[in-house]
């Protein structure tokens, strides 16, 4: 075994045991890798392994903080205790019956003669069915992509991954909305991108804003979630979005617009690629609208760079899978996509207003269409004592620092997946947060 599990082992004994405690704030990664004569890459590999298993949460400029403890046999704060650990970090929609409506496109594709074509590789541009089933799947009322400008991916993220890869080279200037998907920020640290906050207001991204950061040190691409961005919830309305369209073409910087969920909107609100169709990048995928383990991700990219971004998807492996790519083309044509899609946003809607309820005079950002929740927090509350609060009553949460770009600008806030737990866990986890936020830390 490594050393850098062995280390990792023993700590997470510690937490196991109580010697290391909820909200307890480990020792710089220099000082941990002096006290115990490593490197100090064995020392950062410690820490984002105890990261990985979820016992710790780092915050830039804080520092790593414990998250989990065993659950107390008696907790505190309970009407009516879960036998399991409510992870509201996790975001996966589901609908009732949904193996059901999913099992029977499947069962074509299990025969012999069909099974051989479905197991080949796929390649980026997919296939012409496909490739229409997307371009029908994706379309709102003012905008239907061309189905020749669809290209493929395992899913949504490797779209991003490899859309970036194919628009900023290392050591370029990536804009983005100052609280962003956490993802995000990992693939710029791989890919050697900086990201940029851009500001923003109740409205969205400020387009004066972008002009100006790019007028002084150029960016080389913008990332933006403009529908139902998380983790606040905001919609970009028309009018922004038009500013948005006129400041990247009067500059012509290339954007990635990810749409992930906007599907939740109904109808859906067109995306910037409907104002600026030959800057605009739009990722998608069905791992939201599906499910997460036979997903496709989507990008619709502007005419004269699907090979460039096809090159791209190949380049990085991202390619998806054909068998799951034959089974999209299916739920879309045979209504089954739509069908899921009604019901998940009816359940959105549904724990929302469970929020409302258990949530009642706090500072909660949401969206009523959306499947998360951005709560700021009542002062004294942190982020990180918080989120190990909530982890001491058996509640993981995202702590907001994992969305902020700028170190400086650390929000003492967590957000709140609604859609993976159950209702009556859901409403059990939010009683008892909201009775933590009551109490001090």
């Amino acid at each position: 075994m490594n050393d850098y599990r062995r280390l990792a082992d023993r700590m997470a004994d510690d937490i196991a045991a109580g010697r290391l405690k909820p909200g307890e704030r480990l020792p710089p990664q220099r000082v941990f890798a002096r006290r115990r004569g490593i490197a100090g890459s064995t020392a950062g590999r410690v820490y984002a392994e105890l990261v990985r298993r979820g016992l710790v949460v780092g915050e830039v400029g804080r520092g790593t903080f414990v998250r989990a403890a065993p659950a107390a046999t008696g907790r505190a704060l309970v009407e009516a205790a879960t036998a399991a650990p409510v992870n509201l970090e996790l975001n996966y929609p589901s609908a009732p019956g949904q193996s059901e409506l999913l099992a029977p496109a499947l069962a074509p594709l299990l025969r012999p003669d069909v099974l051989t074509d479905a197991l080949r590789p796929a390649p980026a541009t997919g296939t012409a069915p496909a490739r229409e089933a997307a371009a029908t799947l994706l379309a709102t009322p003012g905008w239907r992509p061309a189905p020749d400008q669809v290209l493929f991916t395992g899913n949504a993220r490797q779209a991003i991954a490899a859309t970036l890869a194919s628009l900023v080279r290392p050591g370029g200037r990536l804009g983005v909305e100052p609280l962003t998907y956490p993802l995000v920020k990992e693939i710029a640290a791989r890919l050697g991108i900086s990201l940029v906050a851009l500001a923003a207001d109740e409205g969205g991204v400020r387009p004066e804003s972008m002009v100006a950061l790019h007028r002084g040190t150029p960016l080389s691409a913008l990332y933006l979630q403009p529908a139902l961005h998380n983790p606040t919830s905001l919609t970009t309305g028309a009018e922004r979005m038009r500013q948005l369209a006129d400041a990247v073409g009067e500059l012509n910087i290339p954007v990635v617009e990810d749409r992930i969920w906007s599907f939740l909107a109904d109808p859906s609100p067109d995306p910037l690629a409907a104002r600026a169709p030959g800057l605009t990048h739009v990722v998608d995928g069905l791992s939201k609208r599906v499910a997460p383990g036979l997903t496709v991700g989507f990008v619709v990219v502007p005419e004269e760079r699907v090979e460039a971004v096809a090159a791209a998807v190949r380049s990085g492996g991202w390619s998806a899978g054909r068998f799951a790519m034959e089974a999209a083309v299916r739920w879309i044509g045979d209504g089954t996509v739509r069908r899921l899609v009604a019901a998940k946003r009816a359940d959105a809607g549904h724990r929302q207003r469970i929020v409302g309820e258990e949530l009642r005079g706090f500072a909660v950002r949401s969206d009523p269409r959306a499947c998360f929740a951005w709560w700021e927090l009542p002062a004294p509350w942190r982020a990180d004592t918080f989120t190990a609060a909530a982890a001491a009553h058996g509640i993981a949460v995202t702590p907001g620092p994992a969305f902020g770009v700028d170190p400086g600008r650390t929000p003492d806030a967590v957000r709140l997946g609604l859609a993976s737990a159950p209702e009556p866990d859901l409403r059990w986890a939010l009683r008892t947060l909201a009775g933590v936020a009551r109490g001090t830390p």
